[in-house]
C-alpha cells in the first residue's frame, strides 16, 4: 500500500485517523503500532515475522546494553547483536542474487538464484533501528523500556516504507506525550496535499515520457529526444521522492510527530557537495553519524580521508539497489566529490553559471547510470546522449510535456514560494488552492493506470 492510492487514500487513512484521534492519549502508541502493523502486512503479510524480529531484537539489545553499562564487552556483544541481525537481514534479501549471479558469472557455477521478494521499506527501517541501538550504546539516548512505544517507533506507517529515516532521537520525546492542535493537523494536511500533488500531477505525468522512452528502446531515439528523457527521469525521480516525504512529513504532523526535512531545493545547487546536502537529506545525515566519522571522517589526514570517502560513497551506491549500476553510480559521486573537494569547489561558489551548467550536465549523466541497471544498454544509451544524432521524434514529446516541464522546472525551485505564502494567508484562495490538488490528484488516480513509487524498490 502507497500513499498516493485510492486504497489508502479512501480507506486505509480516513479509518485509522478516525481510529486514532478517538483513541484516549495512553493508548495511541498501542493504537498506532497496531494499524502501522497492518499497512506494513497489507501486501506482504508473509514478512510480518521479519518486522516484529526487528522489534524483538533491537528491543532486547537496546535493553541488555542498558542494563549491563558496567561490562564493556557484554554491552559489544549486545551491540553486534542487533548490527549483524539488521545487516544481515537486509544482506540477505536484497543482495544475495546479486552475489550468486555474479559468482556464477565468475566460476561459471549455476547456483539457483533463491528469487527473494524484497521486504516493504526494509532499507529504511534496519537504519533507522540500527541507529537506535547504537545511541543507546553510545550513550545519547536511554533505552526505550515500553515495548509498545519502542515498536511504534520501528513501524510507524508515515515513515516505514521510504522515509524519512527517522532517528529515535528525533520522536522520543513525542513518543511519550505528544500534543495534536487544530493548527499541526492543518499544516500536515496541507504537507500531505502538496506532497500527493508532487507525486501525481507531476512525477507521474513527467514520467510517462521516460517509460514510454524505455518501451521503444534507446538505439533508435535521437540524441535531443535522449536529453529530454534524462531530464524527465530527473525530475520524475525528484518530484516522486521528495512528494512521497512530504506526505510522510505531513502525516507525522497530522499525528503529533515532527518528522525531520528530507529535501531541500536540491536542483538549484551549485555543486555536488551542495547537492547531496539538499537531497535525500536524513540519508547523508545517517551515514555521515554512523559510517563516515566512525571511519574517521577527516581527521586522519588526507589519504585516509579519500578511502573513507570511497568506502562511503560505493556503500551508499550499493544501498540503492543490488546491481552493479548502482555501485557505479556511488563512485561517479565519490570521483565528483573528491574532485570538488581537492580544487572545484571554490571555482564553482566564484561563477554561478558555470556550477549550474556543471551540476546540470554532470547529475544528468548521474541519472543515466542509477536509472538503467542493464550495463550494456546504458552504454547504448550514453552513445545516443554523445551521438549528435538528428531526428523528430523528440518534437512529439517537447509539445506534449512542454507544459510539465516548465511545471516541474519552476516548482524544483524556490521561485514561488513567496506566492505560496501570500496565498497560504488567505483563508479561502487557500482552501481553494489544496482543494484543486487534492481534486486534480484523485481524479488522475481514478484514470490513470501509471503510478509507479521508483524508490519503492530501495
Amino acid at each position: 500500500m502507497v500513499f498516493s492510492s485510492i486504497l489508502f487514500l479512501f480507506r486505509f487513512m480516513p479509518i485509522a485517523f478516525a481510529v486514532y484521534y478517538l483513541t484516549p492519549r495512553k493508548q495511541k502508541n498501542l493504537v498506532l503500532l497496531i494499524l502501522s502493523l497492518i499497512f506494513y502486512s497489507w501486501g506482504e503479510v508473509r514478512y510480518f515475522p521479519i518486522m516484529i524480529a526487528s522489534i524483538l531484537v533491537d528491543y532486547t539489545a537496546s535493553r541488555g546494553i542498558e542494563s549491563h553499562r558496567g561490562d564493556p564487552k557484554a554491552c559489544k556483544a549486545f551491540l553486534l547483536m542487533s548490527v549483524f541481525f539488521n545487516l544481515g537481514m537486509l544482506g540477505f534479501f536484497k543482495y544475495t542474487d546479486f552475489f550468486i549471479e555474479n559468482i556464477n558469472a565468475l566460476l561459471g557455477t549455476g547456483i539457483p538464484l533463491v528469487g527473494l521478494t524484497l521486504p516493504l521499506g526494509i532499507s529504511f527501517y534496519t537504519f533507522q533501528t540500527m541507529s537506535y541501538t547504537i545511541d543507546v550504546y553510545r550513550g545519547k539516548v536511554t533505552a526505550e523500556q515500553n515495548l509498545i512505544d519502542f515498536g511504534a517507533f520501528v513501524v510507524l506507517f508515515p515513515q516505514l516504507i521510504a522515509g524519512p529515516i527517522v532517528r529515535y532521537t528525533d520522536i522520543n520525546r513525542e513518543l511519550r506525550e505528544r500534543k495534536l492542535d487544530p493548527g499541526q493537523i492543518n499544516d500536515g494536511v496541507k504537507l500531505f496535499l502538496f506532497g500527493l500533488g508532487s507525486k501525481v500531477l507531476i512525477a507521474n505525468n513527467i514520467g510517462s515520457l521516460w517509460t514510454e522512452v524505455e518501451q521503444m528502446g534507446f538505439a533508435g531515439i535521437s540524441t535531443p529526444l535522449a536529453w529530454l528523457a534524462i531530464l524527465a527521469y530527473a525530475f520524475q525521480i525528484y518530484f516522486d521522492f521528495s512528494g512521497y516525504s512530504l506526505m510522510a512529513i505531513g502525516l507525522g504532523k497530522m499525528l503529533g510527530f515532527e518528522f525531520p526535512k528530507n529535501f531541500d531545493f536540491p536542483y538549484i545547487s551549485r555543486s555536488m557537495t551542495e547537492f547531496w546536502r539538499r537531497w535525500h537529506m536524513t540519508l547523508g545525515s545517517w551515514i555521515r553519524e554512523y559510517l563516515y566519522f566512525p571511519l574517521g571522517g577527516n581527521r586522519k589526514g588526507k589519504a585516509r580521508n579519500i578511502l573513507n570517502l570511497l568506502i562511503v560513497w560505493a556503500a551508499t551506491g550499493f544501498w540503492h539497489g543490488a546491481d552493479w549500476n548502482f555501485i557505479i553510480w556511488g563512485l561517479y559521486f565519490f570521483v565528483l566529490l573528491l574532485i570538488e573537494k581537492l580544487f572545484l569547489l571554490p571555482v564553482l561558489e566564484k561563477h554561478r553559471w558555470l556550477a549550474a551548467a556543471y551540476l546540470a550536465f554532470f547529475l544528468s549523466l548521474s541519472w543515466v547510470i542509477f536509472a538503467i541497471t542493464d550495463l550494456s544498454a546504458m552504454g547504448v544509451y550514453f552513445t545516443r546522449l554523445f551521438a549528435f544524432e538528428g531526428g523528430a521524434d523528440w518534437i512529439y514529446y517537447l509539445r506534449n510535456y512542454a507544459v510539465t516541464f516548465l511545471l516541474a522546472g519552476v516548482l524544483a525551485t524556490p521561485a514561488l514560494k513567496p506566492v505560496y505564502q501570500r496565498l497560504d494567508r488567505n483563508r479561502v484562495l487557500s482552501v481553494l488552492f489544496f482543494g484543486a490538488i487534492a481534486f486534480l490528484s484523485v481524479a488522475y488516480l481514478v484514470d490513470a493506470s501509471y503510478n509507479p513509487f521508483l524508490y519503492f524498490r530501495f
